[in-house]
C-alpha cells in the first residue's frame, strides 16, 4: 500500500486560500487515483474532489465547485488541493486517500490507503 502524508493546513480568515498537498511513498504513484476528504466535528467524512490517475479527469463536491481544485504531479508523488474563498463551513480534517487502478471516485469506501489528515480553520 502507499503511504500518505497531508501537509499545508493551517489557520486562515473568511475569502482566504490554502494549499494541501499529500505526497505519497513508494514507485508506482501514478497507479492510484487520488480524493481529497474533509471530516469536520461531529460530522461524517465527506467528499471534496478527486482526480484520475493521469490527471486528466476531476471531479469535486458541489459545495467546493469553482473554488477548490485539486492537481497532481506524477513526478513528485504528490497531489495537492488548492482552496479558493474559504468560509469557515470549511473547516475540517482535510485527508487525502488513494485508490489503486480504478478512477476517482466519491464514495470514500474505494479507497485502501489514507493519511493522517491536515486541520483546516477557517475564522469569520
Amino acid at each position: 500500500q502507499v503511504q500518505l502524508v497531508e501537509s499545508g493546513g493551517g489557520l486562515v480568515q473568511a475569502g482566504g486560500s490554502l494549499r494541501l498537498s499529500c505526497a505519497a511513498s513508494g514507485r508506482t504513484f501514478s497507479s492510484y487515483s487520488m480524493g481529497w476528504f474533509r471530516q469536520a466535528p461531529g460530522k461524517g467524512r465527506e467528499f471534496v474532489a478527486a482526480i484520475s490517475r493521469s490527471g486528466s479527469n476531476t471531479n469535486y463536491a458541489d459545495s467546493v465547485k469553482g473554488r477548490f481544485t485539486i492537481s497532481r504531479d506524477n513526478a513528485k508523488n504528490t497531489v495537492y488541493l488548492s482552496m479558493n474563498a474559504l468560509t469557515p463551513e470549511d473547516t475540517a480534517v482535510y485527508y487525502c486517500a488513494a485508490r489503486i487502478w480504478g478512477s476517482g471516485s466519491a464514495y470514500a469506501d474505494a479507497y485502501g490507503s489514507w493519511g493522517q489528515g491536515t486541520q483546516v480553520t477557517v475564522s469569520s
